[in-house]
This record gives C-alpha cells, sequence and structure tokens, in this order.
C-alpha cells in the first residue's frame, strides 16, 4: 500500500511549550484516518503542522515522497492537500453553483473565476459533487440562506471539487443535528477510497459510523493507534482520554 502522508517525529516548540511533540503517523492512500485526543491534545495544531498555517520546529512531513515540511500553504494546496476547519467560510452572497465555479477554477481572482467559462468536465464534476453533497436542488439559491449544516456540505463540496489527493476535515459535524450528522457521515464515507482523509472529531456516534483506523493524540504525543475495538480496549487511552466505559 502506497503511503500518500507521513509524519516523522513533528513538533513545534512555543516558547517552552511543546504543543506537537515528536509526533508520527501514516496514513495509505485512500485510507481514512480519525484523529482522537482531549481538549489540548494537540490536533489541531498538528492540522496546522501539516497544512503550513504553523511551522514545525521538528520533524518532517511528506506528501507520497515529497517532504512538504514548513512549505508556504499555498504550495502545499498545490501539492494535493485540502483542508476544511471548524467555521465554514464560502461566498454567501453568491448561489451556492456560483460558489462551486469559484472552487473549481484555476484562477484565484473571484471576479475573474465568475467571468470563466469552465471546461465540460469540471460543470459535470460541479453537477456530481452538489448532488452527492444533498445541494443540487438548491444550486441556484444564495449560500446565506443555508442552515449551518447545509453550508458545511457547501464548503465540503468545494473542496472535493478542487479534488485534492489528501483531505484534512476539523471537527466536520460541529453544530450539526443528529440527522445532519448522520447525512455527513455518509457523504465522507463516499469519499474513502477516492481520496485519503484525515479527520478529527469529538462525536463518536459519527466516529462510529465512518473509522475503520484511530489515531490518539495525548499532551501532544502520539498514544495509540488502532481499530475502534483495539482504542477502547487499551488501558492507555482509557485512562488519558475516554475513561474506563470506553467509547461512547
Amino acid at each position: 500500500m502506497t503511503v500518500a502522508l507521513l509524519i516523522d517525529g513533528v513538533g513545534v516548540d512555543f516558547g517552552g511549550f511543546k504543543a506537537v511533540d515528536g509526533f508520527s503517523m501514516s496514513i495509505d492512500e485512500g485510507e481514512l484516518m480519525v484523529l482522537l485526543g482531549a481538549n489540548g491534545a494537540g490536533k489541531t495544531t498538528l492540522m496546522d503542522l501539516i497544512s503550513g498555517k504553523t511551522k514545525a520546529t521538528e520533524g518532517h512531513i511528506y506528501i507520497d515522497e515529497t517532504e512538504i515540511t514548513n512549505w508556504a500553504p499555498h504550495r502545499i494546496v498545490q501539492q494535493g492537500l485540502g483542508r476544511k476547519f471548524q467555521i465554514p467560510s464560502v461566498f454567501r452572497e453568491l448561489s451556492l453553483r456560483q460558489n462551486m465555479e469559484v472552487a473549481a477554477t484555476v484562477h484565484p481572482a473571484v471576479l475573474r473565476n465568475l467571468g470563466s467559462r469552465l471546461p465540460a468536465d469540471r460543470v459535470r464534476r460541479i453537477d456530481e459533487v452538489l448532488e452527492l453533497v444533498g445541494l443540487d436542488t438548491r444550486q441556484n439559491e444564495l449560500a446565506g440562506n443555508l442552515s449551518h449544516g447545509e453550508t458545511q456540505w457547501l464548503e465540503l463540496g468545494m473542496l472535493i471539487v478542487q479534488n485534492p489527493k489528501i483531505i484534512l476535515l476539523d471537527e466536520p459535524t460541529a453544530g450539526m443535528t443528529q440527522a445532519e450528522t448522520l447525512k455527513t457521515s455518509r457523504i465522507i464515507n463516499d469519499l474513502k477510497g477516492r481520496h485519503t482523509l484525515l479527520v478529527v472529531e469529538h462525536d463518536m456516534s459519527f466516529v462510529r459510523e465512518i473509522a475503520h483506523h484511530i489515531t490518539v493524540m495525548h499532551l501532544g504525543k502520539f498514544l495509540a493507534s488502532g481499530t475502534i475495538a483495539e482504542i477502547e480496549t487499551n488501558e492507555d487511552v482509557r485512562r488519558a482520554y475516554l475513561g474506563s466505559g470506553g467509547i461512547k
């Protein structure tokens, strides 16, 4: 199996505080990995290190076999990384389809994007992704009219249509209803095999719907990795994060 994302002994020191401390992990091509850890474990900081938002003070990060450690964020995007943050960011004054068109084009300027004629294959891909995220029947509505969950799906669609090799998702179900969370799990499960995914999430019912492989962080360090069954019976994990009752 080809390794898509390799994190080798990565760390960052903020004035003597190691938010991430010698962390290592690998994710195979097409795999979905869930990253668990208590608040302050270093999960979001690790995502920042991978995406170039924060600079590492130790270790190495690779996409495929190319080292991207401390590259500028736009170069890492060009290498095939896409990231969705916890708080969605869309163009509220544009329609859903226009948002997708902006995401699908290669031009960086929004106004230029809107004036561009997209190739037929990208038009078809927008249609496919709008259907995938369940927003195809609302594509001509303004994004500002969407609910929180629908806005999350639109932003996820904008990311998917760019076809990144690796997708980072930071708490994709935050603020969603139970029904919205279930739909999100179906969307993400559909991406397995097509993209390599790293998902940070706290909702364990959601994790159960999507996860095969879980990695656990604790105080910036690697703690454990395995299936849900293996993680919920791991004594180190139970003590550090999950408690005696295991995963709920």
